[in-house]
């Protein structure tokens, strides 16, 4: 029997791995545990997963014991885990290297510009002073973000000299904050300087054979700021463009040294081209994977478990939608939830995929500042990516979630 190590994740990517008769190891954190990992694990590990020095023994063991020969995650916070694994073993799937050149985006940066990807200027820096500084060699609008985050969470785009200190003190201020969603996995230290990229914004999901890229889906992307509120999946891109910006993902994994497995690409196609926001070794976000499964009956997870062992036939360069798919997030005003209304009439909706409330009554709600602050979303499917986009609108327009402002701290 093969057996895969998974480090972190959903109980459906150990089911997705157990339906293909592989053997599952599975290293979880203690604040992160879930019901149902316990019946699909054949062996699991509690441990604080991004402590080196704490699960290197552990995979030691595991290994000795277990034999296991692949390693993977589809969480942010375990890949460069998953890397030193890789390295430790000698199993042949992504570095660490390779993994901190995904996580860290100053490294990103350094990387695409030296091996001659087109990219952008960005400096780390430490003040005010020094985004100013940034912004008079190069000019505005700029953004400025952590180095190493997620969920949009202190991204900002600074529109003049006069924005900055503002900024800067927004960002200053989400540090040491014990409140944050998944803040001890991100914790807001080191901050980036970056030209603003101008255009429309779009993801690529891929899925990487021994270094051919397949470009499984392209995404189109909607956001409020820096507050991502839509996607639909195909995105509507003239035939020149879709190749332009499947060619520039390609070259960009390529010289990143990504060789297996999935990836998410955000991108900007601007006046000089398409240009990458920034890029993850692991599946994206917002169930953009369900929305891809949907629209291409292919499902990134699963390929992310079985492919590794050949239990699954590689893709196409790129594979043909078969439908469209589209989602749209929920926002409430700021308050304490007191219940929801349009809920059954949005149920019975025949193009539905899933309506997924992440609140409920009890809750509180805050002012939408990133990813984690909106209230859900609505996935739907349609015959042609206008179409389901419509039908989100439609059905997120008969959704209220009511608030009242008592219980704010």
């Amino acid at each position: 029997m093969e057996t895969i190590l998974i480090v972190g994740g959903r109980v459906e990517t150990l089911a997705k791995a157990r339906k293909h008769g592989l053997r599952v190891l599975f290293l979880q954190h203690r604040d992160r545990m879930l019901p149902g990992y316990v019946e699909v694990a054949d062996a699991l590990f509690m441990v604080d997963y991004t402590d080196w020095e704490l699960v290197r023994p552990i995979v030691l063991a595991a290994h000795e014991s277990y034999e296991f020969t692949r390693v993977i995650s589809l969480g942010e916070q375990a890949m460069e885990t998953v890397g030193r694994i890789n390295d430790l073993l000698g199993l042949g799937g992504t570095s660490h290297e390779v993994a901190v050149r995904f996580k860290d985006k100053l490294t990103m940066r350094r990387h695409m510009a030296a091996t001659g990807v087109p990219t952008v200027a960005a400096e780390e820096v430490d003040s005010a002073s020094a985004v100013s500084a940034f912004g008079e060699r190069y000019g505005y609008p700029l953004v400025l973000k952590p180095i190493d985050n997620t969920a949009s969470r202190g991204v900002h785009v600074i529109r003049s000299a006069d924005d900055v200190a503002d900024a800067w003190q927004a960002v200053a201020d989400l540090r040491d904050r014990p409140d944050l969603i998944l803040g001890q996995f991100f914790p807001i230290g080191r901050l980036l300087v970056e030209q603003y990229i101008a255009g429309p914004e779009y993801s690529v999901e891929t899925f990487s054979f021994g270094g051919r890229h397949s470009v499984v889906a392209i995404t189109e992307k909607y956001t409020d700021g820096m507050v991502e509120t839509a996607h639909a999946v195909p995105a509507r891109l003239s035939a020149e463009d879709e190749a332009g910006v499947a060619s520039y993902v390609r070259d960009f994994l390529s010289a990143m040294g990504l060789r297996d497995g999935v990836a998410h690409t955000e991108i900007k196609l601007s006046p000089d081209g398409p240009l990458v926001i920034e890029s993850h070794d692991r599946i994206a976000g917002d169930r953009i994977g369900d929305l891809v499964r949907n629209a291409y009956e292919i499902d990134l997870e699963e390929y992310a478990v079985a492919a590794p062992f050949g239990l699954l036939p590689e893709l196409p360069d790129r594979p043909v939608p078969l439908r469209a798919t589209a989602t749209r997030f929920i926002t409430a005003e700021p308050g304490l939830v007191t219940g929801f209304e349009g809920i059954e009439d949005v149920a019975e909706h025949p193009d539905l995929i899933e309506l997924d409330l992440f609140v409920k009554e009890g809750d509180r709600t805050a002012p939408v500042t990133d990813n984690f602050d909106r209230s859900g979303q609505i996935l739907v499917t349609g015959p042609d990516t206008t179409t389901a986009l419509e039908t989100c609108d439609l059905l997120v327009g008969k959704i209220t979630v009511r608030t009242t402002p008592g219980g704010l701290h």
